[in-house]
């Protein structure tokens, strides 16, 4: 069974587009969510990254981590 991963950043952060990459290469279903041009899902990965407004946001079902280094 393939990985669901939800990446949420905006279309112009290299890191937001590495992450993208990455992860479809590693085979996961990758749901890619652009903040810039869906304002109403900014909340959400605000709560998701408790605040933080660095990106990508990256949700797994091991959890969530934030940035390219993968801050928990």
């Amino acid at each position: 069974m393939k990985q669901s991963v939800t990446i949420y950043g905006k279309e112009k952060c290299p890191f937001t587009q590495a992450a993208v990459e990455a992860w479809t290469k590693r085979g996961a279903e990758v749901t890619y969510i652009d903040v810039i041009k869906r304002p109403d899902m900014m909340n959400k990965m605000l709560v998701l990254s408790m605040g933080e407004r660095k990106i990508p946001v990256i949700v797994t079902d091991e959890g969530v981590t934030t940035g390219w280094q993968g801050k928990n």
